[in-house]
């Protein structure tokens, strides 16, 4: 029987384009990117802080040694506890149409970023890994909007999204990406699958852009609880506090008109009935 959950507000519409929440113990509280604006929000109380990183904030993941690694347009960087900038790792390529946009780490300490075309072409995104030693590289090649990156409780699977494909794909770290199979197939109809987190008992949480919901799929792919959102455009999640047991989940107002979905953009909160994994610290 699949539950159904509903997630509530804990902002307003603060973000245009939310995405990417992290939650770690040496935050205020959980922490998520307004992407194109090159923002990182931290909700402290009842209050949203926002720090200005970059053109655009893809993704980030807190670093072993304290900071953050980021993933910016078209790179990566590095950034002190306080969010500013120590150092910009360089460009990865040229192509102005052409930035990144979300990833994780896996538990050898890398940071794992996938890039999409700002006009979704097909075919003209990358997967990048940039190792603890800081060198960084192109993967896999010939994605679209690379999307959702999530290890599974054992460290030695990651599951990850192309999103026009509609799938959630899963691969051995062992083996890389190329040798990535189906995990789960969305059937048609409203959602394609975005941003994704997994849980201790290796649940898949996807959100579902354009289907106002996040999905639970169980580590055998079976369906089991979907949460309910008031808003469209459902970008990412994570679990968060101390003992992992809420799921945080952004949103996205781009491209809407806001009189339309008054809430799009705002973070929303539910509990789930399940913990999550503790986020994979950068090891460089």
């Amino acid at each position: 029987m699949v539950r159904v959950l509903t997630a509530v507000p804990v902002t307003g519409p603060v973000a245009t384009h939310g995405e990417g929440p992290v939650w770690h113990p040496s935050y205020r509280g959980v922490r998520w990117v307004d992407m194109l604006a090159g923002d990182v929000l931290e909700l402290d109380g009842e209050v949203v802080r926002r720090t200005h990183v970059g053109t655009v904030a893809a993704a980030f993941r807190p670093r072993r040694g304290g900071g953050t690694v980021l993933a910016d347009e078209r790179g990566f960087v590095l950034l002190d506890a306080d969010l500013r900038v120590e150092r910009h790792l360089g460009d990865l390529w040229d192509d102005p149409g052409v930035r990144m946009n979300d990833g994780g780490c896996t538990p050898d300490g890398a940071f794992w970023c996938g890039s999409m075309a700002y006009d979704e072409s097909t075919g003209a995104g990358a997967l990048y890994r940039l190792a603890p030693d800081l060198t960084a590289g192109r993967i896999l090649d010939g994605l679209t909007i690379s999307n959702g990156f999530g290890v599974t409780p054992d460290g030695r699977r990651v599951h990850h999204v192309d999103t026009p494909t509609r799938r959630i794909d899963v691969f051995d770290l062992d083996a890389g990406p190329a040798a990535r199979r189906p995990f789960v197939t969305l059937p048609d109809g409203p959602g394609f699958p975005d941003g994704l987190t997994v849980d201790a008992e290796g649940g898949v949480w996807v959100a579902l852009w354009g289907g106002s919901a996040v999905h639970r799929y169980t580590a055998d792919g079976v369906l089991d609880a979907v949460v309910e959102l008031p808003v469209t455009q459902v970008t990412a999640c994570t679990f968060a506090g101390p003992g992992l047991d809420r799921l945080y989940v952004t949103t996205s107002r781009q491209g809407l008109d806001p009189a339309d979905q008054l809430l799009a953009g705002a973070l929303f909160v539910v509990e789930p009935g399940v913990r999550g994994l503790p986020v994979v610290e950068f090891g460089g």
